[in-house]
């Protein structure tokens, strides 16, 4: 085996954040290039895996009428992406889980098959992305078996990304021929400038919107 197969992962949309670089908007929901930042990263993320969901705290119904399942964090209050990825990893039924944040419109279409070939070629418990200058911790490819592990994690107060995965052997993929990927748009004025580079886009297939 040379890649984990696809059917084996489930999606999960990191769209769970407090919003606070973005005056408390929810950034999936933010209209960008004619439609909500988080249908790219669905159209993005649906033809690499066997199951998504979106990791969301508020706004739950607007995020259910993509037809995808919709998790909330078991701890409130805005803990953190990690306390997304641990709801994900509880009620996935596949064995891995790959990560993206709601706001990356340009997410590469070949981002689980290369994390999982070097997570297999390295023999490593995990992967994440590099551009070639920087990681990025949560375009990540994880074990579903990890999860008590972040349960003891989060319980001693811990709450950086980068700690807990420095825990365990990881795999860096090299994404540096595809720098538009891991553009995220963290504040109102970065998305709008990178809306001014792109021309509006099609609307999301309904075959997409389907998958669960």
């Amino acid at each position: 085996m040379t890649a984990i197969p696809a059917h084996d992962i489930t999606g999960v949309i990191l769209a769970g954040g407090a919003g606070r670089r973005m005056d408390g908007r929810d950034k999936g929901l933010l209209p960008f290039g004619g439609r909500a930042l988080v249908e790219w990263v669905i159209d993005a993320l649906a033809p690499q895996v066997g199951a998504l969901m979106i990791s969301a705290n508020r706004n739950l119904d607007a995020y259910g009428r993509y037809g995808i399942p919709v998790i909330r964090d078991t701890e409130p209050g805005f803990q953190g992406p990690l306390a997304g990825i641990l709801s994900a990893m509880q009620r996935a039924q596949t064995p891995w889980i790959l990560t993206l944040p709601c706001d990356v419109p340009f997410a590469p279409r070949n981002l689980a098959h290369r994390l999982g070939s070097e997570i297999i070629r390295q023999r490593a418990d995990l992967a994440v992305a590099t551009d070639g200058a920087r990681r990025h911790n949560l375009h990540a490819l994880l074990p579903r078996a990890l999860a008590p592990d972040l349960v003891g994690f989060l319980a001693r107060g811990e709450r950086k990304v980068e700690l807990w995965q420095r825990g365990h052997r990881i795999a860096q993929a090299d994404f540096s021929d595809c720098p538009d990927g891991f553009l995220n748009l963290n504040t109102l004025a970065e998305a709008q400038g990178a809306e001014a580079r792109i021309g509006n886009q099609p609307p999301l297939r309904p075959d997409i919107t389907r998958r669960s």
